[in-house]
């Protein structure tokens, strides 16, 4: 099973990830509560995940995400 990306404001589709990298973001984001699957994601974060030991992978999906923008809001599910 893989871990499905989504634009948290649209619903949108925006890529899969594995349950390692799924796993180093929950390590690295504090959360809200027990079932938070919401992380706000900016250039920073990316910075902090790639020191974290991000793959590539997870990497590459949130820069594309990201974009110029100041930052975008995702959420996961398991599919």
């Amino acid at each position: 099973m893989a871990i499905r990306i989504l634009d948290k404001a649209s619903g949108a589709y925006l890529g899969d990830i594995s349950h390692e990298d799924l796993q180093l973001m929950v390590d690295q984001f504090e959360e809200e509560s027990s079932t938070d699957q919401d992380y706000f994601i900016d250039a920073m974060t990316i910075d902090l995940l790639h020191s974290a030991g991000a793959s590539d992978r997870l990497l590459n999906l949130l820069r594309e995400v990201v974009g110029t923008s100041e930052g975008v809001d995702i959420r996961w599910e398991e599919v």
